[in-house]
């Protein structure tokens, strides 16, 4: 009977692997971490733990299972545990991994004992984790995997299937063999499923799809996680400009690069990295946020400085200082309104500069719909709280000026960053804020110090 798959790593035995730790009964941990607990779940385990827990976890994970551990903890969790490892550890615990794996986790370590690790390989196995070391993490060169099966057109199907069963088992998601010619250069693909279903005497040429999608070594993760999606793929071949097939990225890749993606686009949007640990060390922690802080303490001065050139005002009209955070408030809102849509539309490649016209209007004139209608709101009850008519017509002009500046902002400030290869879910956040602030006291302040003089 098949059953239900439900997550190894309940609550109860959460807590009964810390009582054990906390007690002292380590061989009880072991137990359940090397009998009970997939991989995944150890992963998760780890990387929800305190550093003197994770460190004791980790010392109780057999060493024939760390490696498949290592390949579901962010970047900075794989580097604390690395470090603690030498050379011939990380040779020991990294050696049945997929080359693609073994190439993420390379990439953390220390060039010294990344050549080490080359070194202590076969030469085929060395090949291909250079070859895809060569590429840009990020890029599909960087997530492909080169183990993959290749077949030649003029086989039949007979002689390939006694070809496959040569080899104990095949690359995890192969849905289809990879057809190439002498030169290594692609030239279809031959679905599993149709070659179970086809005469043995038939050749690969006659039944292979020659309409395959393909994806170039330099296309960015994001652009092949799009693709993925859009063409419902399972697994893909990797070629370069001259149709070469250097590899294959399957969906399990993909899955990791959406989810990465997504920790990325929170994450950025209070300055953190995605891989950043929960549970790292104060000083690294500390020095990391310290960073964003002081760029948000400079905007924040920037924004005070402009309050500062009406100072005159506000001490002639008190109401001001009470009225200033609503004008930037409403701003930043509807500014962040506009930014996130536009950030996550650029990441799924809905925006070119055929619609983008049309998108700058449609936030501009939102803005100022929302603008008009909240100024009527905020206008009267400023009116009725400080029985001022003038501060209502003042603060309701302000509003529409900076919900439709912050429109404008929004839709532009990620697009123009995006030019200039900074990333828009980590600055934008921060320069449209000083953007709707200044704009904000700027509008409210100027317009109030020229209908009291």
């Amino acid at each position: 009977m098949v059953s239900q798959y439900t997550p190894k790593l309940s609550t109860s035995q959460w807590q009964s692997i810390s009582d054990a730790i906390d007690s002292g009964s380590l061989t009880q941990v072991a137990r359940i971490l090397n009998k009970s607990l997939v991989p995944g779940d150890i992963g998760h385990l780890l990387e929800s733990s305190p550093p003197k827990q994770r460190n004791i976890v980790w010392q109780l994970i057999d060493h024939d299972l760390r490696g498949e551990v290592l390949q579901y903890l962010s970047e900075d969790v794989q580097g604390y545990l690395l470090s603690k490892l030498n050379t011939q550890e990380v040779i020991s615990v990294t050696e049945d991994l997929d080359t693609d794996d073994l190439a993420d986790i390379l990439q953390n370590l220390p060039e010294k004992v990344i050549q080490e690790v080359l070194t202590s390989m076969d030469s085929q196995d060395r090949e291909r984790v250079e070859k895809v070391l060569a590429y840009p993490e990020d890029t599909a060169g960087g997530l492909m995997n080169t183990d993959t099966i290749t077949i030649r057109a003029d086989l039949t199907i007979d002689v390939v299937l006694r070809y496959l069963r040569r080899h104990r088992s095949l690359p995890d998601m192969t849905d289809s063999l990879l057809v190439v010619s002498r030169k290594g250069v692609l030239i279809g693909s031959l679905p599993i499923t149709k070659m179970l279903v086809t005469n043995p005497n038939t050749t690969v040429r006659e039944v292979m799809k020659t309409s395959i999608v393909t994806i170039n070594v330099a296309l960015s993760d994001s652009d092949v996680a799009n693709l993925f999606e859009r063409q419902d793929l399972v697994s893909a071949p990797v070629i370069n400009e001259k149709n070469e097939l250097l590899g294959r990225i399957t969906i399990d890749d993909v899955v990791d690069v959406i989810r990465e993606d997504a920790d990325h686009s929170l994450m950025s949007l209070a300055g953190l990295d995605e891989e950043e640990d929960t549970f790292a060390p104060i000083r690294p922690t500390a020095k990391r946020r310290a960073v964003w802080l002081g760029i948000n303490l400079i905007t924040a001065f920037i924004a005070s400085a402009v309050i500062g050139l009406f100072e005159a005002t506000i001490e002639q009209v008190v109401a001001l200082a009470v009225l200033m955070p609503i004008v930037a408030s409403m701003g930043g809102i509807a500014g962040s309104q506009t930014l996130t849509l536009v950030i996550r539309a650029m990441a799924v490649g809905q925006i070119s500069s055929n619609n983008l016209n049309w998108l700058l209007n449609r936030e501009f004139v939102v803005g100022l719909l929302n603008g008009s209608l909240w100024a009527l709101v905020v206008s009267a009850l400023s009116i009725f709280w400080f029985n001022d008519p003038t501060i209502g017509i003042v603060i309701a002009a302000a509003m529409i000026i900076n919900l439709a500046v912050a429109a404008l902002a929004g839709t532009i400030l990620p697009i123009f960053l995006k030019s200039r290869n900074i990333d828009p879910a980590l600055a934008g956040g921060v320069i449209l804020t000083t953007i709707t602030d200044v704009v904000g006291f700027l509008s409210f302040l100027g317009l109030a110090t020229i209908a009291y003089t």
